[in-house]
């Protein structure tokens, strides 16, 4: 009864039509057709990013989905069991979200989650207009997000604990050099019952915007460069240089988005085997390279 993968995101923004020129014109996916909010595509799914048109912009919610009707249902009895509260959905929105059904809660950080079921696909081909050779989602989800979690351990515990999430990575980032005055941040990688490295860290600092970055990973170095071009012609702030990290090996550059948080575009990322995987933890970020820029 884990969660299987991050099936989608849900951002507020007041300006979608920037989300649109960005989605398709920096990040290579493609807007879906149809009136209402704007759904950006990456993969045979209908959408993977739903942008909402808002007062102001931020990340409103990570859409999480179970691999089964049972393991959701049993999913959701663990969560009741434990006095989180659920909001469930009605089926218009349910539809809206291309899954059979969903519930809203939050974690102990005050992130807000979205949790269902139901792969539902509408048999369209994905061709991005930016020329992408694919996006690395299917069965792996769409990614991965970082949220703000300033109740850390509480935090790790009620995604490891009630959703079936599992650790890949843990990390003390320190921002001065380690100093005695120096108390580090923390962080958490967590995987959910797919391959990908992580579906979601938790960052031990606030952010804003609600999220501190998602991940979309392409197949090959030759794309995230042409991204890289694409996001420097295009005047969007690079938050940090080409680097490689450390704990899942993914080869990536940083940028900013419209509604504030960045988007960390990569390649590379390796896919452990849980059943003989140990657990790391990583003394530092990077292999090499990631310079970061936090202004723009």
């Amino acid at each position: 009864m884990a969660v299987k993968a991050l099936a989608y995101a849900v951002i507020d923004s007041a300006d979608p039509e920037a989300w649109r020129r960005y989605g398709e014109d920096v990040v290579g996916a493609r807007a879906a057709e149809g009136e209402g909010d704007l759904k950006l595509r990456f993969d045979e799914r209908p959408f993977r990013l739903l942008i909402r048109k808002a007062d102001a912009d931020r990340f409103h919610a990570a859409g999480w989905v179970y691999g089964s009707k049972s393991d959701y249902d049993a999913g959701l009895a663990k969560l009741r069991a434990a006095g989180v509260a659920l909001e469930p959905a009605s089926a218009d929105e349910a539809k809206d979200r291309c899954v059979r059904e969903f519930v809203r809660l939050v974690d102990p950080s005050g992130n807000r989650l979205e949790l269902g079921w139901g792969n539902i696909v509408d048999g369209r081909p994905f061709v991005s207009p930016a020329g992408v050779s694919r996006f690395e989602m299917g069965e792996m989800g769409m990614g991965h997000v970082v949220v703000p979690g300033m109740k850390l351990a509480e935090t790790r515990a009620f995604y490891i604990d009630l959703l079936g999430f599992g650790d890949s990575d843990e990390m003390r980032a320190y921002m001065q050099g380690g100093g005695p005055d120096d108390p580090g941040i923390g962080f958490h990688f967590l995987h959910c019952d797919n391959p990908r490295h992580h579906s979601i860290a938790l960052g031990e600092y606030p952010a804003p915007s609600g999220l501190i970055h998602m991940m979309f990973e392409v197949p090959t170095l030759d794309d995230v460069g042409q991204a890289l071009d694409r996001a420097i012609a295009a005047g969007v702030h690079i938050s940090s240089s080409l680097g490689k990290h450390m704990n899942d090996k993914m080869v990536s550059f940083y940028m900013r988005t419209p509604s504030g948080f960045d988007i960390e575009y990569g390649t590379g990322g390796i896919r452990p085997d849980w059943a003989t995987f140990t657990p790391t933890i990583s003394l530092k970020e990077d292999e090499w390279g990631h310079h970061w820029d936090f202004g723009g």
